[in-house]
């Protein structure tokens, strides 16, 4: 059943409540139906996309029958692209997204350039550079280091491969191209302009307004700092000032000033949470500066290491373990390790939830099992 929008006049939202917010926002509490996966993408405001398989997964743990070539095909027929976007990071996006999101987010991909290749650009001509790009990819696909060793080759000899990769990643909107992405078929990431694989230009950026409204409607109840941490901006403080008077103000438990969209859904924090499996950098644990609201402080260390973020199984609404499927020549075996023990009622709901998550991951193997550990 839909989330119940609160009625409440109460100025200090707990953490379960901002739990709540976020799991109805994130299409987490139940599986939506009617929706398309383009559609769910463009809610979610994107999804992130540093390995191909973690949105397949990500989009069947919110969508009811959720059939992975949906997505191939959106990527196939250009419908979706994967691309550097918020926090520089790549996302997978509809093609109507990166269009315009791309261009608002333009100044977090110059500060990553920056920030990567030091002095190494120095006395470089970087419209030069973007030039040379193109020119580049209009004969073929390329990846990131064959970028850098072509631009050094034929048009500066004298500059850093390394660094002038990540030029022509910072200078030019670049997705990765099929077979990247696809379900079960994914190659090596190589590159196109987004003009030339999605025929069309650019769109001027999407206003800031605009970009942090669609934020809230998909994670908020939200500080400034959430905002910032998500998409890598900084400096809104003036845009959610700007807002305030079209959105709706709270506190968290510490006292910081939360905002949101006045008739988003905020249920109520007892309404159940059924077990949800996470893939590997869900964004649901990455867009807030404030990350308790979804997971423990003290978990921190066992889900995110070395620029890694685990697949991750949620009990109540908060991340309560992690989660592996290992695969032979016939059999599939899903591994489950909680941080605690739960009753056993929770526990045959984890389990049924990862039979459903094996049935989708291992749809060929004629054995699959389901193991939960504590640990």
């Amino acid at each position: 059943m839909p989330a119940r929008t609160s009625g409440s006049d109460a100025d200090v939202l707990t953490t379960r409540e901002l739990n709540r917010a976020l799991l109805a926002r994130q299409m987490l509490v139940w599986r939506h139906e009617g929706i398309s996966a383009a559609d769910a993408i463009e809610r979610l405001v994107g999804m992130q996309a540093q390995a191909p398989e973690p949105p397949y997964y990500g989009l069947w743990t919110r969508l009811a029958g959720f059939d992975a070539t949906e997505l191939s095909s959106l990527v196939e027929r250009r419908e979706v692209v994967r691309v550097a976007l918020m926090r520089s990071t790549i996302h997978l996006v509809t093609a109507r997204d990166c269009l315009r999101l791309r261009p608002a987010v333009q100044p977090v991909i110059d500060r990553g350039m920056r920030g990567a290749t030091g002095r190494r650009l120095d006395g470089l001509d970087l419209a030069a550079v973007e030039r040379a790009t193109r020119a580049l990819l209009e004969e073929r696909a390329l990846s990131f280091g064959e970028i850098g060793e072509l631009l050094r080759e034929r048009y500066f000899p004298h500059a850093d491969a390394d660094a002038l990769g990540h030029a022509a990643r910072t200078l030019v909107p670049l997705v990765q191209v099929p077979p990247r992405g696809l379900w079960r078929r994914s190659g090596a990431a190589v590159h196109r302009t987004a003009e030339s694989w999605l025929g069309r230009p650019l769109e001027e950026a999407a206003p800031l307004d605009d970009v942090v409204l669609r934020y809230l409607a998909a994670f908020g109840p939200a500080t400034v700092k959430d905002v910032q941490a998500w998409c890598g901006l900084t400096r809104l403080a003036p845009v959610l000032e700007q807002l305030r008077p079209r959105l709706r103000s709270f506190r968290d438990e510490r006292g910081r000033e939360l905002f949101d969209l006045p008739d988003a859904p905020r249920p109520d924090p007892d309404d159940p949470a059924p077990p949800r499996f996470l893939p590997e950098f869900d964004n649901v644990l990455l867009s807030h500066d404030e990350r308790t609201r979804i997971i423990a402080r003290e978990h921190y260390p066992r889900v995110f290491r070395n620029g890694m973020i685990a697949s991750t199984v949620l009990v109540d609404g908060f991340v309560a373990g992690v989660w592996r499927v290992e695969r032979g020549r016939r059999a599939a075996s899903l591994h489950v390790t909680l941080w605690a023990r739960v009753p056993k009622a929770t526990r045959e709901a984890i389990a049924a939830e990862g039979e459903r998550l094996l049935a989708f991951a291992a749809a060929e193997a004629s054995e699959r099992e389901v193991r939960i550990a504590v640990g």
